[in-house]
């Protein structure tokens, strides 16, 4: 078999499902952005700002990992800040051949200069609207719809969830909650997540990724997650190709798992690229997709994540397309409209390819 290049891969048609607004900046945009609001920044040249991102979450620990964001947020405050932040991510993801991209972030981490919650949804909604409409003019189409936030380490997920369901119909198309694990328990949300089910919504919830099991459980048999973020802990549950009770049935539900392996490494979730458990779940067949997670502290793309995957486990076309599929038949769009994306432009590209 001819092994496959990332300039190859980059022109595949892709899907994402598991990307947040405030890890994807370009360095650059972070450098301008903070010198209009008068930020300070650890390095001022975006090159050498960029590597710092990299190096900073490369520490093996989710929690040092995700203060990194403190400065990516911090130029995500205005309107004009969202609006370039979103719509230079909808080019981005385009021009690295994503078709379809579900972008989360939380619209509460974005009020110090003012905004409310439903001005933060608007700039991040009109942003993307622009970058697919330009990403578009340039021959790269893309879809995107958003997914919005709530951290569980706060006290607005009820709040978040009814904003969510306020824009169901103006481009979110799910919910989420985000932070760090430990101490910070999925039940704690339970009533926004009974008030999303209700309301007949989808959401996925991020568990199994610095926690392991307990987290996981509670996420699915306690909260109802349609998918789960990351989950890559659900391997604690497996020995040998002998699934346990949990194990088991995430994989007869179909239950997907959204799994980022360069940042399942850099906060110490799984040793290395050729180590991680994605190998393993793809072999069980378990329903894996794989992800950016944070592009900007991960120094990636959904090209280089399939790429490193290729290589680490000998991958070729039929392996990337399984994936990709995977991700949009778990996609929180309707049916049809998921069908049609899968029908008419990913098996059409694969299928030059796998020849």
């Amino acid at each position: 078999m001819v092994a496959i290049t990332h300039a190859d891969i980059v022109k595949a048609p892709k899907a994402l499902l598991h990307d947040h607004l405030d890890g994807g900046l370009r360095p650059a945009t972070i450098v301008e952005l903070a010198a209009a609001v008068g930020h300070e920044l650890p390095e001022t040249d975006p090159a050498r700002l960029g590597e710092w991102f990299v190096a900073a979450a490369d520490s093996g620990s989710l929690e040092r990992y995700l203060e990194t964001f403190a400065h990516t947020v911090a130029v995500m405050q205005t309107e004009e800040g969202l609006h370039r932040v979103a719509k230079e991510c909808a080019l981005d993801l385009a021009a690295d051949g994503v078709v379809y991209a579900e972008i989360r972030y939380a619209p509460e981490q974005h009020l110090e200069r003012g905004l409310s919650l439903d001005a933060v949804v608007d700039a991040v909604h009109a942003g993307f609207r622009e970058g697919c409409a330009e990403a578009a003019a340039l021959g790269n189409q893309i879809r995107i719809g958003t997914l919005l936030t709530a951290m569980r380490h706060a006290a607005r997920s009820q709040e978040i969830a009814e904003l969510a369901v306020r824009y169901r119909d103006a481009g979110v198309v799910g919910f989420d909650i985000a932070g760090a694990e430990a101490g910070f328990p999925p039940t704690r949300h339970l009533d926004a997540f009974e008030y999303l089910q209700r309301e007949n919504f989808h959401f996925t919830i991020h568990a199994g990724e610095a926690f392991g099991l307990p987290s996981i459980w509670q996420a699915i048999q306690w909260c109802g997650a349609d998918r789960l973020g990351h989950g890559v802990r659900i391997v604690d549950d497996i020995t040998g190709d002998k699934l346990g009770r949990l194990a088991s049935y995430v994989r007869d539900k179909r239950i997907p798992l959204e799994l980022c392996p360069s940042s399942n490494v850099q906060t110490g979730a799984v040793p290395s690229i050729a180590e991680h458990p994605i190998g393993l779940l793809h072999d069980l067949r378990f329903r894996v997709t794989v992800n950016t997670d944070n592009r900007l502290m991960s120094g990636t793309s959904m090209a280089r994540e399939m790429t490193l995957l290729a290589e680490a486990f000998g991958w070729g076309w039929s392996e990337l397309q399984w994936l990709t599929i995977n991700a949009m038949k778990s996609a929180f769009i309707p049916y049809d409209e998921r069908l049609a994306i899968i029908t008419d432009v990913i098996k059409p590209a694969y299928a030059k390819l796998l020849t």
